[in-house]
């Protein structure tokens, strides 16, 4: 059995894969399940996707905290000072986040739920995609999976 954590493990906000191996039994992922599921999310993926669950829950936090750094800079760019900035950035990741979980709904019914036509969010949105934010963040997790799938080779 393989599994990948990441970092929120830290404070048990953990998003962990795991995989059966060949010998794997029931009650090897019932208690991996178990021992993971101490510290947050556990989910069961394919051998072969191991790999994209380290891109995106092992390499993510990475990408995250690049993005609320992105949101803190626009906000002190726009007036605000460092420290009220990335606590604002920070928080609202997080809220969202937590927003999306517990409802259930999908990020673009929460979107919609957020934008107004003709608005500032719907500002802010059109920018992003003609910038190709959501590409670059696809792109990311595609990168990242295909380096451990290179590093897997190199080290086999």
């Amino acid at each position: 059995m393989r599994a990948l954590t990441n970092t929120p493990s830290t404070i048990c906000r953990a998003a962990t894969g795991v995989a059966r191996g060949s010998r794997t039994t029931t009650d090897d992922v019932d208690l991996a399940r178990k021992i993971f599921g101490a510290i947050g999310v556990v989910v069961e993926v394919k051998e072969e996707e191991i790999d994209a669950v380290t891109a995106l829950s092992g390499s993510g936090p990475a990408f995250v905290y690049t993005v609320i750094e992105a949101l803190a800079a626009g906000g002190t760019k726009m007036g605000l000072s460092a420290e009220v900035a990335l606590t604002l950035a920070a928080q609202t990741v997080l809220g969202a986040a937590q927003l999306m979980i517990e409802s259930k709904m999908s990020p673009e019914e929460l979107r919609r739920m957020v934008v107004t036509p003709g608005g500032t969010t719907a500002a802010g949105l059109a920018t992003m995609e003609k910038l190709g934010t959501s590409e670059s963040l696809i792109a990311a997790v595609e990168a990242a999976t295909k380096r451990g799938q290179e590093m897997a080779k190199e080290n086999s």
